[in-house]
C-alpha cells in the first residue's frame, strides 16, 4: 500500500516535470511567432490598461472639475422660511465626519447704502461663514484677496452691487432692516457671474441679530463628493434623517456630471472592447498556424498514450502563459502611457490606479485563452492518419 502510494507520487512528479519541459519547448520552438503573439497581447494590454486607468481617473477628475461650481445639494425648510437650530446643528456636526460639507445661509432683504442716501437700494444680504466661502465656492473670485479670518464688522459685496453703490475696498457699508441697523467695513468685492453679484455678504451672527432670527438659517448649501449615484444616495439618506426639511439636488450639476461621465465611460469601454477583439483576432491567426505546425507533435503524444485532456491542458497553459507575460508587460506600459494621455485630455496627469493593473492582466489572459480556440482542432487528430501523411 505504501509502496503503491510512493509510486503514484513519483509518477505524478515525473509527469509534472515532463509537462513543463514540453510546455517550455513548445513556447520557444518558434521565436518569431512567439514575439508576434507577445507584441499583440502586450499592445492590447497596454491600450486596455491606459483606457481603463483614464476611465477610473475621469470619475474623480470630473467630480473635481464640477466642484468648482460649488454646492450640488440644497437643504431648505418645508413649512417656513427658516430652519431651526437643532436641524442646523445636526447637519453641520454630521458633515464633519461624512462625505459632504454643509454651509448655512440666512437671506434677508435690507436697505443698503455707502453713506450716500441717494444711492441707497434694496439688496439681498446673505449671512454666512465668510471664512468658508473661498474653499466651498471655488468659482467665486475676491478682489482684493482677503485672509480667511474675518472679524464681525467686515463684509463682502457683489460686483454689480458695489458698482451701483460706488463701493470699494475700505468703504463703510450701512444696512437697515426694519428699525435695526448695522454697519460693516467692505474688505473685498466678490465676482461669481451669478445672482451673488447683486448681494452683500456678512457674518451669519450679524445677519441673525439684524433680522432677530436667533440661530435660524434660510438654506444649507451642501457639496456632496462622489459620483451622481453617490450624490443621490446621500440625498435620500439626508431626507430620511431630516424629514422636516427638503433636500434637493442642483440638477444642472448632478445631471451634467452624470451625462458627461457616462459618455466618457461608454466611449472608453467600447474602445477597450474593440481593442481586445482585435487582439484576440491577431492571436487567433497566430494560433491557427500553431495548430497546423503541431499536428505531428499531437499525433505522437496520442500515439504514446497522451490523453486528449492532457493535450488540451498543454496548449491552454501555453496560451495562458503567453497572455500572462504579455499582460504583465503591456499593462505596466499602459498605466505609464495613461499618465501622459491624462495630461493631454484633462490638462493634468492621470493618477495610476492599482486596481487597473490586475484587471488588465486578467483580461489579457482571458483573451489569450479564448484566442486559442483553433487549437481544439488538434483534439480530432488521429495518430495513424498523421503518420501516413493524411492530415
Amino acid at each position: 500500500m505504501n509502496m503503491s502510494l510512493a509510486q503514484k507520487n513519483d509518477r505524478r512528479s515525473v509527469n509534472r516535470r515532463m509537462f513543463w519541459r514540453v510546455l517550455s519547448r513548445s513556447i520557444f520552438a518558434n521565436r518569431g511567432r512567439l514575439i508576434v503573439i507577445l507584441l499583440a497581447l502586450g499592445a492590447g494590454a497596454a491600450i486596455t490598461a491606459a483606457l481603463l486607468n483614464l476611465q477610473v481617473d475621469a470619475k474623480r477628475r470630473i467630480a473635481t472639475e464640477f466642484r468648482a461650481f460649488g454646492p450640488n445639494v440644497l437643504i431648505t425648510p418645508r413649512s417656513s422660511n427658516t430652519m431651526n437650530d437643532p436641524t442646523l446643528s445636526e447637519l453641520q456636526s454630521g458633515s464633519e465626519n461624512a462625505d459632504y460639507v454643509a454651509t448655512p445661509f440666512l437671506y434677508i432683504v435690507a436697505k443698503v447704502n455707502s453713506g450716500d442716501t441717494r444711492l441707497a437700494t434694496d439688496a439681498v444680504v446673505a449671512g454666512t461663514h465668510l471664512d468658508l466661502l473661498e474653499n466651498r465656492e471655488p468659482g467665486w473670485k475676491l478682489e482684493p484677496e482677503h485672509p480667511s479670518d474675518y472679524s464681525q464688522d467686515e463684509c463682502l459685496a457683489g460686483l454689480k452691487l458695489a458698482r451701483r453703490l460706488k463701493l470699494h475696498a475700505g468703504s463703510i457699508v450701512q444696512l437697515k432692516y426694519g428699525v435695526k441697523t448695522e454697519s460693516c467695513k467692505l474688505v473685498s468685492i466678490l465676482a461669481s457671474g451669478g445672482p451673488e453679484d447683486n448681494q452683500a455678504f456678512m457674518p451669519l451672527s450679524v445677519v441673525q441679530r439684524l433680522a432677530d432670527a436667533g440661530d435660524r438659517v434660510s438654506v444649507m448649501k451642501v457639496f456632496v463628493s462622489g459620483t451622481p449615484q453617490t450624490i443621490n444616495e446621500r440625498i435620500h439618506a439626508l431626507q430620511q434623517k431630516f424629514p422636516e426639511v427638503e433636500v434637493r439636488p442642483v440638477r444642472q450639476f448632478t445631471e451634467g456630471e452624470a451625462r458627461l461621465y457616462d459618455r466618457i465611460s461608454g466611449i472608453m469601454t467600447a474602445t477597450v472592447a474593440v481593442v481586445l477583439l482585435l487582439t484576440a483576432l491577431c492571436v487567433m491567426a497566430a494560433m491557427t498556424n500553431v495548430a497546423m505546425e503541431r499536428k505531428n507533435d499531437v499525433g505522437l503524444m496520442k500515439a504514446i498514450g497522451g490523453s486528449v485532456r492532457r493535450v488540451l491542458r498543454l496548449f491552454l497553459a501555453e496560451a495562458a502563459l503567453l497572455g500572462l507575460a504579455g499582460g504583465l508587460i503591456g499593462a505596466a506600459a499602459g498605466i505609464v502611457l495613461s499618465i501622459g494621455l491624462g495630461k493631454a485630455v484633462f490638462g493634468v496627469a492621470a493618477q495610476p490606479r492599482l486596481i487597473v493593473y490586475p484587471i488588465s492582466v486578467a483580461l489579457t489572459v482571458i483573451v489569450a485563452i479564448l484566442a486559442a480556440y483553433p487549437l481544439r482542432r488538434l483534439v480530432q487528430i488521429r495518430p495513424a492518419s498523421v503518420f501516413r501523411g493524411q492530415e
